[in-house]
């Protein structure tokens, strides 16, 4: 089987079982996660994070964007994520994607400007590299020169973590991976 097919039955097994959990278990995971996450140096060092608003009953995230931080949340355009700045109880818009998305008239989050990017990811490994949906949304955005240096979190239910998953030249690895279970740090 080759590194596609095997990408996309490990895909539909991860999203199979994020979907078998109970709103009650996602909740309590997602929680944990943002505990972990606020635990972290990388976070509380951090300025300006950016993120993303949960789809598919991925880890949910909604409980930091309270925090004393500078909130950037992606648009997709074409084939890109261009990044805006948002804050609570500013208007979201639904995407092409069915992803919520800040408003294309709110104030564009430049590289240079971003202290932490936290990742969503169907799966993640131990090397630091993640399993996406396929799109290569995140994987173009971090092979840009730009946006390569800026340190990166996946996030991912701990199921979720394996000890390898195959990957492409162009996959990045991450910096952290954040789990219901606790913070890994990658070191390259």
């Amino acid at each position: 089987m080759n590194i596609k097919e095997t990408k996309k039955q490990l895909r539909t097994k991860i999203i199979t079982k994020r979907a078998s959990l109970s709103a009650t278990d996602w909740q309590e995971k997602s929680k944990k996660i943002c505990k972990n996450l606020e635990n972290h140096l990388l976070f509380q060092e951090a300025k300006t994070i950016l993120a993303y608003f949960s789809i598919r009953q991925e880890p949910d995230l909604t409980t930091l964007f309270s925090t004393n931080h500078n909130w950037g949340f992606p648009r997709c355009v074409n084939k890109s994520l261009i990044w805006h700045s948002w804050q609570p109880k500013e208007p979201l818009l639904t995407g092409k994607y069915g992803i919520l998305e800040p408003s294309p008239n709110a104030p564009v989050i430049k590289p240079e400007n971003v202290d932490l990017i936290l990742i969503p990811a169907v799966a993640c490994d131990y090397n630091g590299y993640r399993l996406g949906y396929g799109g290569g949304f995140y994987d173009r955005l971090l092979n840009s020169p730009q946006w390569h240096s800026i340190p990166t979190i996946g996030i991912i239910f701990e199921f979720a973590l394996f000890s390898q998953l195959p990957y492409e030249p162009w996959d990045q690895k991450l910096k952290a991976i954040c789990t219901d279970k606790d913070v890994l740090s990658i070191y390259t």
